[in-house]
């Protein structure tokens, strides 16, 4: 991330929201740049190499998520979707392309200056630290070299399936990992439709590393999209 405040790159049509979402960001202590198309944005995106990017799906050239893939190819950057599309096949096709979360229009204020702060925390500390080896939340500590878990204390013992679900959301902290990305990354694209197996393991790892499994404040359900994991406890 830059040595001075973080540049936001909002890729938005429609003046007036671009300007309610750039004064959110000043607000924040981002500087703030702004395009009106996907050509421009990514642009801006490759010539600026913006902190964050806040990106509208329906511009008047192409669509958000077309801009999204052009930009994984060389450039991993958080992205924050905006959109008035509230289907839940909308928000899988932009996280499947690697947006980082979703927020549907209208949204507060608050809402959207609370996600601008985790995905500038998270980007953060992947700078700092790299993936990192070492993890710890709740009581839980994760030494992912030595393949070791405990629990205030105590040793933790998880199956190869559980302990590989469990890598991904922690190398992940923050993000909306789909259903279909975590079936491709732990039981291969072949059983992509079988995601009932992703619940039951969720579940076995909510039973072992959080306090209260049936109100889990660190591996949590986006509904119909996937599973996010919160490093720091959150008030659901």
């Amino acid at each position: 991330m830059n040595t001075q405040s973080p540049l936001a790159l909002v890729v938005e049509d429609e003046p007036q929201i671009r300007r309610f979402v750039c004064s959110a960001l000043r607000d924040e202590s981002c500087r703030a740049s702004e395009a009106g198309s996907v050509a421009q944005g990514l642009d801006l995106a490759a010539r600026e190499r913006p902190d964050l990017v806040v990106l509208d799906l329906g511009l008047p050239d192409r669509d958000g998520v077309d801009f999204i893939r052009e930009l994984r190819v060389w450039s991993a950057v958080p992205v924050l979707v905006l959109s008035a599309r509230t289907d839940e096949s909308d928000k899988i096709a932009a996280l499947d392309a690697g947006a980082d979360d979703y927020l549907t229009k209208p949204f507060g204020i608050g809402e959207l200056r609370a996600r601008v702060r985790a995905m500038l925390r998270r980007s953060q500390m992947q700078s700092d630290a790299g993936a990192g080896a070492l993890h710890a939340f709740g009581d839980v500590e994760v030494d992912l070299v030595r393949r070791n878990i405990r629990r205030a204390g105590v040793e933790v013992h998880l199956t190869p399936l559980e302990y590989n679900l469990l890598v991904q959301l922690l190398i992940n902290p923050g993000r909306v990992l789909t259903h279909h990305f975590l079936m491709d990354k732990i039981w291969g694209p072949a059983n992509r439709e079988k995601d009932h197996y992703l619940r039951v393991y969720v579940g076995r790892l909510r039973q072992k590393l959080e306090a209260d499994p049936a109100r889990p404040r660190h591996i949590l359900t986006e509904t119909g999209v996937g599973y996010r994991f919160q490093l720091q406890p959150t008030g659901r």
